[in-house]
């Protein structure tokens, strides 16, 4: 499953990340990353969901071609109970599900809940293709299978189950003019603003948190990522970031000692014998990952169960050993606030998928092909350039597959983004908060008075979508209340709308039907 010590890079991506080091002093080894991170639990206690509904609708396959008929079952979560009806014209608010499982991102998405009643609104969350339950080919067994059953597995196949279902349902529940305000978060979040941009008469609008959508090709530095989680550590403590940038090191020349291997499955308390120092090191730099961007202000338990402030508390934990103690020792008593806050672990496993993830090893190594390297300077990782023959052979001998790494911006777009998306697009909000590595691949600018960046200094990944708690700060209430003021103005643009054609078709010269005027009566307030 490893390449050898001669590449210098696999691909580094969501998600939640390219996260391996190699054997050798500027190589690196591993799998495709994960914007969610490969090792990220389940919480202990799942949360309580709003009443909603789990429903199943027959997907089709392949949306692109018209050989066959096969289809699968798509799972979606659906609630009703604020929605004021198709005669009033009542909002759906639809969330395009992840990487993953979509019980869990709904669990993480309290934003949307929380806003429904207010707005009247229906609430939608469909599962992603081929993750989930979401399953072709019968099971996840048989679609995981090869090339060829995976091959339905792409953003614009996940993008066009979320039109055909959205469409059906409105169908179904005669609400054909209520309007479809998108959301996501992440891969979602580049989902939901893609699909604005494919499908506007689809969606009104769309709320893309946290979404690297210019993370392709030469569109942003490819060392971004690593140095805007590095900086997060320095920010907290200089020593802390020296720390874990001498540890690199420090790790290669302890494996390589007789019974090293050992030595280190030992004091980092693994459950199996270390094969390679590449795989503690994939673990550990997955942690430091995910640890920016979770950097909540408050406990949270969306990848692990966590302190408030995660990376001051593991800086804290490896700045706080006496005098004289290893660089390892500072480095796994660290690591154990991401691993291990709860104490109820005891021991580590290397390779894990609990909310079945690995998709995402496909579409890195197919369409989702994002540059990622390593600064010497401003990294606290070691140094490496992005190596792009590294990562087409690791994705040949994985999936016997070849990336397309242009094909997203040809699909997509994403070059000259603020030309083209001036003229041709609307009503996106990026929002993003700098602590996370993410963002530094989004859209960070206003790129027109209807495409709007909600930039925030302390914020980390998609913290916006997720419940308001009591300890939320004032820049994050002010944020969402901007997010929701746009929204309340995409509507009521929709609702004039609606009214002013109604009324042109309606209305003869001398003759009037007096029915075209209910449509102002769901007009949302401003403030």
């Amino acid at each position: 499953m490893l390449i050898t010590n001669r590449l210098s890079l696999l691909h580094r991506f969501l998600t939640i990340f390219f996260i391996f080091i190699s054997i050798s002093s500027c190589a690196l080894s591993g799998r495709p990353p994960r914007f969610l991170g490969n090792f990220a639990k389940p919480a202990t206690h799942r949360k309580t969901l709003p009443s909603h509904e789990t429903r199943y609708f027959d997907q089709r396959l392949d949306h692109f071609s018209f050989r066959g008929d096969a289809k699968f079952k798509q799972r979606y979560l659906i609630s009703t109970e604020h929605w004021a009806g198709p005669a009033q014209m009542a909002p759906i608010f639809l969330y395009c599900g992840n990487e993953g499982d979509i019980v869990w991102f709904a669990e993480n998405t309290g934003f949307i809940w929380e806003i429904a009643p207010a707005f009247g609104a229906m609430v939608v969350f469909p599962e992603h293709r081929y993750y989930g339950e979401s399953m072709p080919f019968g099971s996840r067994d048989e679609a995981y299978k090869n090339a060829s059953t995976l091959a339905y597995l792409t953003s614009e196949q996940a993008l066009a189950d979320f039109a055909v279902l959205v469409t059906s349902l409105k169908r179904n529940l005669s609400a054909e003019t209520s309007p479809v305000v998108l959301f996501g978060g992440s891969y979602g979040g580049m989902l939901a603003a893609w699909m604005r941009l494919k499908y506007p008469h689809i969606a009104i609008g769309a709320l893309a948190s946290s979404a690297p959508i210019l993370q392709f090709e030469d569109i942003v530095p490819s060392e971004t990522f690593y140095d805007i989680v590095s900086q997060d550590f320095k920010r907290e403590s200089s020593r802390c970031f020296d720390t874990i940038k001498k540890s690199w090191d420090a790790l290669e020349v302890e494996g390589q000692q007789p019974n090293g291997l050992k030595q280190l499955t030992k004091a980092f308390r693994l459950c199996g014998e270390l094969k390679s120092t590449g795989d503690l090191n994939n673990w550990l730099e997955s942690a430091y990952s995910s640890l920016a961007m979770v950097n909540y202000p408050y406990p949270s338990s969306f990848l692990m169960p966590l302190p408030g402030h995660p990376i001051k508390e593991v800086c804290k934990r490896i700045d706080s050993y006496p005098e004289g103690t290893s660089v390892l020792e500072r480095i796994f008593g660290g690591v154990s606030v991401y691993y291990n806050f709860t104490g109820e672990v005891d021991c580590f496993q290397l390779d894990d998928d609990p909310h079945g993830m690995s998709g995402w090893n496909w579409q890195a190594c197919t369409e989702m092909v994002m540059p990622m390297s390593s600064s010497r300077n401003s990294s606290m990782f070691r140094t490496y350039d992005y190596d792009y023959t590294a990562f087409k052979l690791w994705c040949l001998e994985e999936f016997n597959v070849e990336p397309r790494p242009n094909w997203i911006t040809t699909e997509y777009g994403g070059h000259d983004y603020m030309t083209t998306w001036r003229e041709f697009g609307s009503n996106i909000i990026f929002s993003n908060g700098l602590l996370d590595p993410w963002s530094g691949g989004s859209v960070l600018k206003n790129v027109s008075d209807t495409l709007v960046a909600l930039v925030t200094e302390e914020g980390a990944h998609h913290i916006d979508l997720r419940a308001s708690t009591p300890d939320d700060p004032d820049w994050l209430v002010e944020q969402r209340t901007k997010e929701v003021a746009i929204i309340k103005g995409w509507l009521n643009d929709y609702y004039q709308q609606k009214l002013h054609s109604t009324y042109s078709v309606n209305c003869m010269p001398g003759r009037c039907r007096e029915n075209v005027i209910f449509v102002s009566l769901f007009m949302l307030p401003s403030n």
